[in-house]
């Protein structure tokens, strides 16, 4: 069963591996190695911040990544989000769907904002296809925008409108249950 949960104290650490395993830290802005002091700033940040919220993505009770929702804009309603998996052997098995659906679900269910964003590197094709089949849009390309292991690389910004999202959600919904991704 995938599950969501609050974010607690006893996650930093965890976090920190996460976030500088090469597999994770390879799709993300930052790609020096995370020290101690750094990680903690931004584990007090984090969790300090109004505008920003995260969990942890468990499988079978397993803590296996990270979700977030950040730069919350409740006067313009939208804000952006990210997640990744931590655990490879869990890539591609439904988790990342599971998590994308109860974000969405989240953002505009429970919150009521009108626009969901996000950005994907380019290289990072499967990810920018699987927003596409929750009916993200790619919204712009910011060109040469991050220096990532000794070049500049393309990212993609994606959004979806609550609109969007009502005509999306039922065939959504159908599909993850005959997957078994939800109950």
């Amino acid at each position: 069963m995938i599950s969501l949960r609050e974010l607690r104290e006893e996650d930093k650490d965890k976090i920190r591996n996460w976030r500088n395993k090469p597999e994770i830290a390879r799709y993300m802005y930052t790609e020096h190695v995370i020290s101690e002091q750094e990680h903690d700033r931004w584990f007090a940040r984090i969790t300090s911040d109004p505008t920003c919220h995260y969990w942890i993505i468990a499988v079978d009770d397993r803590d296996v990544g990270l979700v977030n929702i950040y730069d919350l804009d409740l006067r313009n309603k939208r804000c952006y989000w990210a997640f990744y998996v931590a655990e490879e052997g869990l890539r591609g098995r439904g988790v990342g769907s599971f998590v994308e659906y109860a974000i969405l679900s989240y953002v505009f269910e429970q919150i009521g904002l009108e626009k969901l964003c996000c950005e994907v590197l380019a290289f990072n094709e499967p990810v920018v296809e699987m927003h596409k089949k929750f009916g993200f849009q790619v919204e712009g390309k910011f060109r040469s925008h991050i220096w990532k292991d000794g070049q500049f690389v393309d990212v993609f910004s994606l959004g979806i409108m609550r609109r969007e999202w009502e005509s999306e959600q039922a065939r959504l919904e159908t599909d993850l249950r005959q997957k078994g991704i939800m109950p």
